[in-house]
């Protein structure tokens, strides 16, 4: 699957790299980013979350 993140509603609040640290980080710009550029299905249930945890609904799934 392929994870994206909007960097124009990304605020940095960091839920998604708590919730799925495989996947997220945070950066020095203070901007979560997605580690991989195709994430593995194992992560598939972490990163849903990180979806819903979201406050600005900034991260999106892409089934390949």
């Amino acid at each position: 699957m392929k994870v994206t993140i909007d960097h124009d509603l990304c605020e940095g609040h960091a839920k998604c790299s708590k919730t799925a640290p495989d996947v997220f980080e945070v950066r020095d710009d203070d901007l979560s980013y997605v580690k991989m550029a195709v994430v593995p299905e194992k992560f598939r249930d972490a990163v849903e979350l990180a979806v819903r945890l979201c406050p600005r609904q900034a991260i999106a799934i892409e089934d390949s």
